[in-house]
């Protein structure tokens, strides 16, 4: 399949800049194949901003980095409109989310009231200004990042603002073989600056498209239900998965089935986008965290306790 191959070529383009977390890349890859936006929690310095530099230049996209702190204003994302005296009319200013790829670094250290100006533009790909609705330009997605253990001046984000991420990725430390090699990699600069694309938004559009095209059974369906409906009657968790996890889910595997050069979803493209896809939906209540349990564990026992298709 060509689009397979296209997508093989920009995850070993990616890697020529983030070394020895394939994985990783190819779940944000995922991601932008379904349109969906994506949490990259992990600490600093790993490489998040890198990797969607990478990604977007990979593609050829258009790209902004929106450094989020606690004094930025929704307009500042959004837009906003200006009263022209010469035409006697408003002319609406673009705002830093008009772009085809945007990194939201550090979302949890803005205001809610910023955070929640992002919901309409991740959810509908407009922003609303005035009462005028503006399309932000296509292929579009949203990488956000944050770090797991800072929690000083931070707005830890809203369940409902969590649920518009489509995965949640994370690349952690490399190891030392690797960062070695990363080390001999940026001896005189970083490769980031002689990246160049190996494909084209035309060539990502028609990927996206290609995803809705791959078949799924529905013994599927009913797997990636009972799967997610498993989390909602789980008596370690306080708030289950809704039913955008499952659709999320559902175009999760019919990716990864495209990736890997088939035109079908198996029980396997499920299990595999089952945690990235849930993980950051599920709330636990106060008692499991004296278990020492982890959201992983739980969504690994659920998996198990669902009888997989034939």
């Amino acid at each position: 399949m060509e689009t397979a191959q296209m997508l093989k070529q920009v995850v070993e383009n990616v890697e020529k800049v983030i070394i020895g977390k394939r994985e990783a890349i190819e779940l944000a890859l995922c991601s932008f194949l379904c349109q969906g936006h994506v949490l990259i929690e992990d600490m600093p310095g790993v490489g998040k901003t890198s990797l969607v530099s990478a990604i977007a230049k990979s593609f050829d996209c258009s790209f902004k980095r929106i450094q989020f702190t606690p004094d930025i204003l929704p307009s500042d994302i959004t837009g906003f409109s200006m009263y022209k005296q010469k035409t006697g009319e408003f002319e609406y200013y673009q705002g830093a989310i008009m772009s085809q790829i945007i990194l939201a670094d550090e979302i949890n250290r803005t205001s809610p009231k910023t955070q929640s100006s992002l919901l309409e533009v991740m959810e509908e790909n407009q922003v609303t200004v005035d009462g005028k609705t503006y399309s932000v330009p296509q292929p579009f997605i949203v990488f956000a990042t944050q770090n797991p253990i800072e929690y000083l001046g931070t707005y830890p984000l809203p369940e409902a603002q969590l649920d518009r991420f489509f995965m949640r990725i994370s690349l952690g430390y490399p190891t030392p073989e690797q960062e070695s090699q990363m080390l001999s990699r940026f001896k005189n600069e970083s490769p980031i600056k002689s990246l160049v694309a190996v494909a084209t938004t035309k060539d990502l559009l028609q990927a996206q498209k290609e995803v809705g095209e791959i078949h799924v059974e529905t013994s599927i369906n009913d797997y990636i239900v009972n799967v997610v409906n498993n989390t909602r009657n789980n008596p370690d968790i306080a708030l289950g998965a809704s039913p955008r996890a499952s659709i999320c889910l559902y175009k999760a595997a019919q990716a990864n089935a495209l990736y890997n050069q088939r035109d079908y979803v198996t029980p396997d493209d499920v299990i595999k986008m089952t945690i990235p896809v849930l993980e950051h939906r599920l709330v636990f209540k106060q008692e499991t965290r004296l278990k020492r349990l982890s959201v992983r564990d739980v969504i690994e026992n659920s998996i198990k306790a669902v009888r997989v298709p034939l």
